[in-house]
């Protein structure tokens, strides 16, 4: 199945079930007015809504056109955001171009932090943000949206909990992570608001793209309209199996937790890369100094997750334009 949130000036939104070609859609606010409620209830829920998503697509139900600019996040907010640092070359890089000492057990042991689920952006939402000085960065992520997770299950228990699959934009502001790290405390006004693109698809939407915990898809991500990077999912040193143990090591996982894999990143040089830190510090390496600079206001940034060779991907497009907090956005990109 395929879900999107339609902004309709509430917390949670209105449920929306997609047709699998993004094309067409229809409300499902008699089954489940929100997708909050939908994972909080789906037991009680998932057939139903299976029938009417598999009714939409033999096109038994009309619906309309599919707006994805009127879309919020397809959860708008979650009991919890976490993210990991899950492609271990991305980690490999960083470590190599600052010489930093090793991070202890870094191959068996997710790194992760827990950001803030209050507020998410929905996919053509404009991003305000203080200060160009604060290094505005992109990071195209992929994500899992879970139901409940008791405490210490295993990667397996863990991995089965998997209700949906999304694709994600996790803002980080560089100039301000350093400083966050080395307190001990970890990350806060670093991380700005995530933004997502406007669908979430149930694992089976996938296809033998979902294999082993992990999105064999490439992310393609433009920046001011230029191919910046296209690394594929498949790479992640661990798989969301064990991602969501990690998470669930101590504590319980609500329905609704969504878990992120962290910047997507692979050993080809001619992947590219998904976001701007990882690029600079390639430069560092190969060239003996940073080049490419953080973004700026006005600057837009497009990440869409495809198949090689397809013509769309399943989760939609992120398209979003930097704005000074306060600003109007350019018209065209914000919902």
């Amino acid at each position: 199945m395929k879900f999107a949130t339609l902004q309709d000036h509430t917390l949670d939104g209105r449920l929306l079930l997609v047709s699998r070609d993004l094309s067409r859609c229809i409300d499902a606010g008699a089954l489940a007015p929100s997708l909050l409620y939908a994972l909080q209830h789906w037991p009680s829920v998932e057939a139903f809504l299976r029938a009417r998503y598999d009714a939409l697509n033999a096109g038994e139900l009309q619906g309309e056109p599919f707006d994805p600019r009127r879309c919020a996040a397809p959860l708008p907010r979650s009991p919890q955001w976490c993210d990991g640092s899950a492609f271990l070359n991305h980690a490999h890089l960083m470590a190599q171009a600052f010489d930093t000492p090793p991070i202890p057990n870094l191959d068996t042991i997710p790194l992760m932090y827990q950001g803030a689920s209050d507020d998410f952006l929905g996919p053509h939402d404009a991003v305000p943000l203080p200060s160009e000085a604060d290094g505005i960065d992109f990071e195209g992520e992929f994500g899992v949206i879970l139901d409940a997770v008791a405490m210490a299950s295993t990667p397996a228990q863990a991995l089965a909990a998997v209700r949906l699959v999304v694709q994600l934009n996790d803002w980080s502001l560089r100039a301000m992570g350093p400083r966050e790290m080395r307190t001990g405390f970890g990350f806060l006004q670093a991380k700005p608001s995530t933004s997502f693109a406007p669908v979430a698809v149930t694992p089976d939407e996938l296809g033998n793209a979902w294999q082993d915990g992990r999105v064999h898809l490439q992310l393609e991500v433009d920046w001011n309209g230029s191919r910046f990077g296209q690394p594929n999912g498949g790479e992640m040193g661990f798989g969301f199996g064990e991602l969501i143990a990690h998470a669930a090591r101590t504590r319980r996982l609500s329905a609704g937790t969504i878990i992120g894999t962290g910047t997507v990143s692979n050993r080809s040089r001619t992947a590219g890369s998904a976001c701007i830190a990882e690029r600079r510090v390639i430069e560092m390496i190969d060239q003996g100094a940073a080049r490419t600079g953080f973004m700026r206001f006005g600057d837009t940034v497009r990440m869409e997750a495809r198949w090689p060779g397809a013509g769309h991907g399943p989760f939609g497009v992120i398209e979003q334009q930097v704005v000074a907090a306060g600003a109007v956005p350019a018209a065209g990109l914000a919902a």
